[in-house]
């Protein structure tokens, strides 16, 4: 099988979102190495697909592009979810010039360098963005599946369910994600209502936990006061977490991107990002709000009783 080196988004929500690109060019007879960030391995352990962390400045980015590359064979080749110069460069360092959208001034240093789909410009879906090169790479046509199938190991659900029991949690909860990292165009990406939310939920009898992140737990357990709040765990158990759960609340985040690929019953809220890029993809999300402005509480509160009476 051909080996083909794939260089992830560095977002956790981007890379879920390459997962059906991932299965493409697995089914079209390419033998796949991931390079990104240090959770890749844990996200898509359960594919089977060997991860390898790509951090450090670029003399150590195009180092370990050249080893990897020295290990999968001279016919290797490289493809790059990523759309910055630097990745290219990254591969061309390293010895081989990767295939990828002629984006950032890169196009010299790609091979082959693939032109963005004209639908771009109209408001592509990022899922479609990376499943359009996929295809492109394989030589054949088709649109992204409905879901995004992002597997859970058995281990990763005792691990999971570990957490939970150590905690009193039964089997039947809700997660909520109030954070979102960093500001969209001045703006703050968190929905301000999640404290409200988690007490509603828990006066009505719900078990609501949360999962933070790292460096996160602090600003987690003051807005949810009344939730469980579990340990930060890695990637692979976060979804796990998130797939057995009854219900999920995210901002448009990675754990509201992880909860889509996973397929859990997902409430998506959105305030001053632009959904019809970066919507959680799947049948199971349930978006409230837009780019225009936040819902309403009483929207969101109105959704998660829906999906819950659905669960």
């Amino acid at each position: 099988m051909p080996q083909l080196l794939v260089r992830l988004p560095n977002h956790l929500g981007d890379a879920c979102m390459t997962t059906p690109a991932l299965a493409l060019l697995a089914a079209n007879g390419f033998a796949l190495t991931l390079l990104g960030r240090g959770w890749a391995r844990d996200l898509f352990a359960a594919h089977g697909w060997p991860a390898v962390a790509l951090g450090g400045g670029w003399r150590d980015r195009a180092r370990c592009v050249r080893t990897t590359l020295s290990g999968a064979g001279r016919d290797a080749r490289g493809v790059l979810f990523t759309n910055s110069f630097g990745s290219a460069l990254d591969f061309f360092l390293g010895g081989r010039r990767a295939a990828g959208y002629a984006t950032d001034g890169r196009r010299l240093l790609l091979r082959p360098a693939f032109e963005v789909p004209a639908r771009w410009s109209t408001g592509m879906h990022m899922v479609e963005y990376y499943y359009t090169l996929a295809a492109d790479l394989a030589g054949i046509g088709g649109a992204p599946p409905a879901r995004l199938d992002l597997e859970v190991s058995d281990a990763a659900r005792m691990r999971a369910r570990a957490l939970l029991d150590a905690a009193g949690v039964g089997p039947r909860y809700v997660v909520l994600c109030p954070v979102a990292v960093g500001l969209h165009r001045g703006r703050v990406k968190a929905w301000d209502g999640f404290g409200r939310l988690c007490d509603e939920l828990h006066s009505r009898g719900h078990a609501v936990v949360a999962s933070p992140g790292p460096g996160e737990h602090t600003a987690v357990s003051a807005v949810l006061r009344s939730a469980t709040i579990l340990p930060s765990t890695d990637v692979g158990t976060f979804a796990a977490l998130l797939s057995l759960s009854r219900a999920v609340v995210a901002n448009d985040s990675g754990p509201g991107h992880v909860a889509a690929a996973v397929g859990a019953p997902l409430v998506s809220v959105f305030g001053v990002t632009e959904p019809t890029r970066t919507r959680p993809w799947g049948p199971g999300v349930t978006l409230v709000g837009s780019e225009r402005g936040w819902p309403s509480y009483e929207e969101v509160s109105a959704a998660v009783a829906a999906v819950l009476a659905a669960a």
